[in-house]
């Protein structure tokens, strides 16, 4: 689809909130809420729940409306890759890291991306979920021409895990 108009997002526009189909809210629920650390904002009948962190309406809806007892996605399909969640600190990262550590909960990846470092693993459904930190953008690698230059590194983890000594 061609467009001459030239028109770009407002700035200030971010992704407000992800609303997951899951198998088992309970399960869900338990792995988000329980584990990450969300809070339910409300329950909406037996069937859905939103939750969010620091009081906002919603970050993440979940439901069993067309998905209660199914089965994940097929991976080799299109659809959600991953849901990506921001932590503010770097030590928030690590917090998050050493409960997921500590309760044996299986990791998938963690990466340094330059601008960025970030875990990797699935929900209870099999979805993607990303914890990450943003460096300080003046922080961020560039390219000689001045566009960034995000990689896939090893992430550090001893390093980051450092963060909770500090």
């Amino acid at each position: 689809m061609e467009n001459d108009d030239k028109y770009k997002i407002p700035a200030a526009t971010y992704i407000g909130h992800v609303h997951l189909k899951v198998a088992d809210l309970q399960r869900s629920i338990d792995f988000y809420c329980g584990l990450l650390g969300f809070e339910i904002t409300t329950m909406y009948g037996k069937d859905a729940a939103f939750i969010s962190a620091g009081g906002y309406h919603h970050h993440l809806g979940l439901n069993v409306w067309y998905s209660k007892n199914g089965p994940p996605a097929p991976r080799n399909s299109a659809g959600l890759f991953h849901t990506a969640i921001l932590y503010p600190t770097r030590k928030d990262l690590a917090t998050i890291l050493k409960r997921l550590v500590d309760a044996g909960y299986p990791l998938t990846g963690a990466s340094d991306h330059g601008v960025s470092e970030a875990i990797y693993l699935n929900d209870p459904d099999q979805n993607g979920v990303e914890l990450y930190w943003d460096r300080p953008k003046d922080q961020w690698p560039q390219k000689p021409d001045g566009s960034l230059d995000m990689y896939t590194h090893p992430l550090d983890v001893a390093g980051l895990l450092g963060e909770l000594e500090k």
